[in-house]
């Protein structure tokens, strides 16, 4: 089983939106890097048993971040973020508040 390190961001920010037994699954399996084995003996269930937690934890979690986009937008964000503090680093001393107000609308235009 191939593991999707995306799953693992995704499960930061939908977690709690899963049963109790696959968030342990996913965060055993992601967080925790056990194997299929490890997590099976911990949660005490069959390793099929874990990759049906897992796998269908997964699903869940790609198809919250289809309809709700948390992950996009805090991608964004940050990006977006980071343009700000880079325009701002560059602007010379006594820059007027007129041009720095641009700027900023300039970059809130693209959130």
């Amino acid at each position: 089983m191939a593991k999707n390190l995306s799953a693992g961001v995704l499960l930061d920010f939908y977690g709690e939106l899963l049963t109790e037994k696959q968030q342990k699954a996913l965060d055993l399996y992601y967080n925790e890097d056990l194997s299929l084995a490890e997590i099976a003996e911990e949660m005490q269930v069959s390793r099929q048993g874990v990759r049906a937690f897992i796998k269908d934890g997964e699903e869940h979690l790609y198809e919250f971040e289809k309809k709700l986009g948390m992950l996009r937008r805090f991608s964004d964000i940050s990006r977006i973020s980071k343009d700000m503090e880079a325009a701002i680093s560059e602007l010379p001393n006594g820059t007027d508040k007129i041009k720095l107000t641009k700027m900023i609308e300039e970059i809130k235009g693209r959130l």
